[in-house]
């Protein structure tokens, strides 16, 4: 006599469900509590030392890395530092105008690319002269010339998982942000030097500084007229965040036929950072609209900033104080070295434009 089959469960989906949640919630709660905590210690800090709350929660997770290397935190970890990570940088679309952006004029817009173009690809070269790996200068070259720490974060999507990938991206956002903080002191007395006049000093500082913070605070500290500009500048960078993450994952993926390589090189966060960046320029000339997208992009902003701090929080906390201890002067010397160039070429060029 035959069996009669098995019925279904009533709802297997909502099981399935309901175990995703609970593998990925201990890693999402110690993430976002270590944000909380860099968050909230910014300000106390920041009387001491100019440290933002992205390093802050950074060195945070290094130290509590040998809880969070337990493997129940592992799977939400993980989605901070990848889905997390797209979602907020995508979002940063929405702080760029191309009206502002073509407000700054040819000469300083091909000063910009140029710089930056010549700046990827010196930490390619520089990584290989030093012996360290083609990441390690994609991740040093992108930070350098695009937007510190953002940068780094949004160029190691595109990188495949290798061997000391969490040490050197950790290391980048430690290293451009170390010197984003001395760039801002000491940038603003070289535009003196030269005798650069507001628009130029605008322009350098927002040219070759690495993260948004330390722009605001070089150009403002001069005065209302120059931060304007350099901001604006800095901003015309972020939008070309979107080229360069291309750039670099085509040049990783480019042993396949180049149709493939085009296509595994184009991350979908990248596509809805530009699509936020083209309806920021274009809301604003819609005035109906404008006092409602206002109110949300704000919130959406708050929402990348801290989409990015819960990113970092993450990534120090699979990050441990052993592998940063392997990183050696090399790595210093590349992030450096990047600096040092992306600041030559856009002085040389603002001198000869003036």
């Amino acid at each position: 006599m035959d069996q009669p089959a098995p019925s279904p469960p009533a709802d297997s989906a909502a099981p399935a469900k309901k175990r995703l949640g609970a593998t990925v919630l201990p890693g999402v709660f110690l993430a976002g509590g270590v944000a909380l905590a860099a968050w909230l210690a910014a300000p106390w800090v920041a009387q001491v030392v100019p440290v933002p709350a992205i390093v802050i929660a950074l060195f945070i997770g290094i130290v509590l890395n040998p809880i969070a290397d337990l493997p129940v935190f592992l799977p939400g970890l993980t989605l901070c530092v990848k889905t997390l990570l797209r979602i907020a940088v995508a979002l940063l679309g929405l702080r760029v105008s191309l009206a502002d952006i073509a407000a700054l004029g040819t000469a300083i817009g091909l000063i910009v690319v140029g710089a930056m173009a010549a700046t990827v690809v010196s930490g390619f070269l520089l990584a290989r002269m030093f012996g360290l790996t083609s990441y390690l200068g994609a991740l040093a070259g992108a930070a350098t010339a695009v937007c510190g720490a953002s940068a780094t974060l949004a160029t190691s999507t595109v990188l495949k998982e290798y061997p000391g990938k969490k040490a050197d991206v950790a290391f980048v956002v430690i290293a451009v942000n170390l010197l984003s903080t001395v760039a801002m002191l000491l940038y603003p007395r070289i535009c003196v030097w030269l005798g650069f006049d507001t628009h130029l000093t605008g322009a350098l500082l927002g040219a070759t500084i690495h993260d948004v913070a330390q722009v605001a605070g070089a150009g403002y500290a001069v005065s209302p007229e120059v931060g304007n500009t350099a901001v604006v500048v800095k901003l015309f960078r972020v939008l070309l965040l979107f080229p360069v993450v291309i750039a670099i994952g085509w040049w990783f993926a480019r042993p396949n036929p180049p149709l493939v390589a085009i296509k595994t090189s184009v991350p979908t966060f990248a596509l809805v950072f530009i699509a936020l960046c083209i309806l920021n320029s274009i809301v604003v000339h819609v005035p109906p609209v404008l006092p409602f997208y206002t109110a949300i992009k704000g919130t959406l902003s708050e929402a990348a900033n801290w989409g990015l701090l819960v990113a970092i929080s993450a990534l120090g906390l699979g990050t441990s104080f052993s592998a940063m201890g392997l990183l050696g002067w090399r790595h210093i010397a590349t992030v450096t070295a990047t600096t040092c160039i992306i600041l030559a070429i856009v002085t040389a060029g603002l001198i000869i434009v003036r």
